[in-house]
């Protein structure tokens, strides 16, 4: 199962755990500071990303989720210390809009599983949070500083996390390249365009997705933002108005 994540290396204190055997291509991004260590999604779950993380770090690791969809806190159950946004708290205790079947059925979907993995042992992560997040904290890591952004728009308590140090912006399922869902009755394209005003104002240098290509330049961000305004101008930033291709990227209302 060793094969089932690719480690790529941004800085000597920040590293890319990417899961590209599954279609959804889940990128995890973990931040090594003096003190202590912040993992930003946990994938799939399909096999055991806290092997991985600690060749990578002998600090205590905090588990964060940009949203709590089964690709993002899939890996939580090996880190009993992780945050999450209150707005979501209720889809870690029973209360999520899918069935099991269903994401079971996403889950297995395009994905080259490992050998003698049973779908059917596939669970939707469920605990209590160490800390309730509302937007706006700052995570002091020892010498990194990482700002939590309430970004919805994915989803009610989707966050996007600034290192403003380094420019870094980690957008989750608000930014990436390839078809952007926003048609879940769980998502809202008006908040949508609101989150990609704000980080679109951010001074960003690097931007890091957490699905598919990584050669993502932050120019993306002020074209999102304006294809929303646009589609808002039209009147057509509603669910149900339909897909919209804008070449390297599209959105799904």
């Amino acid at each position: 199962m060793s094969d089932w994540f690719t480690i790529n290396q941004i800085d000597k204190d920040t590293y890319i755990i990417s899961e590209y055997r599954h279609w959804e291509e889940t990128h995890c991004y973990l931040f090594n500071g003096d003190e202590r260590s912040l993992l930003i999604d946990t994938g799939l779950g399909i096999c055991n990303i806290y092997d991985e993380i600690k060749k990578l770090t002998d600090k205590p690791v905090t588990a964060i989720a940009t949203h709590i969809h089964w690709d993002h806190i899939g890996g939580h159950k090996y880190f009993p210390d992780f945050y999450a946004h209150e707005v979501e708290l209720d889809w870690l205790n029973g209360g999520f809009p899918l069935s099991m079947e269903t994401i079971r059925e996403m889950v297995m979907d395009r994905c080259d599983a490992p050998e003698g993995y049973d779908v059917n042992t596939y669970t939707f992560f469920q605990g209590i949070p160490t800390k309730v997040l509302h937007g706006g904290e700052i995570i002091n890591l020892g010498g990194r500083r990482i700002k939590v952004i309430h970004t919805p728009g994915h989803s009610p308590g989707h966050l996007c996390f600034w290192e403003k140090a380094r420019g870094y912006l980690f957008t989750g399922d608000l930014v990436y390249k390839d078809t952007l869902f926003a048609y879940y009755p769980s998502t809202d394209p008006a908040a949508y365009l609101n989150s990609l005003e704000k980080v679109a104002a951010l001074p960003v240098t690097h931007v890091f997705p957490a699905h598919h290509s990584l050669d993502i330049k932050p120019e993306i961000l002020n074209r999102m933002r304006d294809a929303f305004r646009q589609l808002k101008a039209d009147g057509k930033l509603h669910h149900g108005s339909g897909i919209f291709n804008y070449g390297d990227w599209a959105v799904w209302l």
